[in-house]
């Protein structure tokens, strides 16, 4: 049986010895607060101007123009279609496709018009994410003294957010129509022309660069077959059909070919590390600022 007295006296005790523990959380969660939390920052910020400097990588001995990277897009198993890509920090300079025509010994041949280059979309958003980001990271410098750890996961929830949108910009390729792929700037950038019955569209997928050649057949107006317009899509498959300019199309062939961006590799591995920086800090906040609680 408990004595009470011995638990009375013991009291003062165990509270001073409670407090001193508070006491000792409290300084090691304001040194995470002072001290770690920038140190975190910093490797962030290195990271960052990494994955930042891939998108825009100089030409060597030329610091004012960014580098050309040709790119050959082809298979081994498939010679339908090949390409040469141009690319230029966000920008494809160039392109160059040979197209054989099927049930024909046909090759057409295209390329971009000396006046035109097509911007990749999703490079330019990622890359504006990434320098959010560090804007983000650098408005919290070292002289910068966080007062609580909500503050800190307010910071980090703002970079996180960023980082994942840039990810998804590279991982999640936009959906389209054939009619607005028909229509697109794109199809206007080609000399010769493109005939009215090959469509082709460009976009990053991960760390892949991806060319799509569709080749389309004119349904007859009194066609019995079935007309179901297709919906929106990144790659469409033969059968799909669209109507535009009072014309219905169905898609017969479908050719993609992709080649691997190297630093799109590198980037989409920062973009992983710097997540994880994130949530660790996040973490650590989390815990210390429970212990100090009690």
């Amino acid at each position: 049986m408990l004595n009470p007295q011995r638990s009375l006296s013991e009291l003062p005790k165990m509270s001073a010895a409670s407090q001193v523990e508070r006491a000792v959380l409290e300084e090691e969660f304001n040194w995470l607060l002072k001290e770690e939390v920038h140190s975190v920052l910093k490797q962030l910020q290195d990271v960052l101007k990494e994955a930042s400097r891939r998108f825009s990588m100089p030409t060597p001995g030329l610091e004012s123009q960014l580098r050309q990277e040709n790119f050959i897009l082809g298979s081994s198993t498939m010679d339908q279609v090949k390409g040469v890509l141009t690319l230029q920090g966000e920008a494809l300079t160039q392109a160059d496709i040979n197209l054989k025509v099927a049930k024909s010994s046909q090759v057409l041949h295209f390329q971009f018009r000396e006046d035109k280059q097509w911007k990749l979309q999703q490079i330019q958003d990622a890359r504006n994410h990434v320098n959010q980001a560090l804007q983000l990271l650098t408005s919290r410098d070292d002289t910068y003294h966080f007062q609580t750890g909500a503050e800190v996961n307010k910071l980090m929830d703002a970079v996180m957010l960023q980082l994942t949108r840039a990810r998804n910009r590279l991982t999640t390729p936009a959906s389209m129509t054939l009619p607005e792929l028909a229509t697109s700037g794109l199809m206007k950038m080609f000399t010769p022309p493109m005939p009215g019955d090959v469509m082709v569209n460009f976009y990053i997928n991960l760390s892949k660069l991806c060319l799509t050649v569709y080749q389309l057949h004119v349904l007859p107006p009194n066609t019995t077959k079935n007309f179901k317009p297709a919906g929106s899509s990144v790659l469409h498959n033969p059968g799909a059909m669209f109507e535009l300019n009072n014309n219905r199309f169905e898609v017969s062939h479908v050719h993609k070919v992709e080649c691997v961006v190297p630093w799109l590799s590198d980037t989409l591995v920062f973009f992983t590390i710097s997540l994880q920086l994130c949530q660790q800090l996040k973490d650590k906040v989390h815990d210390n600022s429970s212990h100090s609680l009690f």
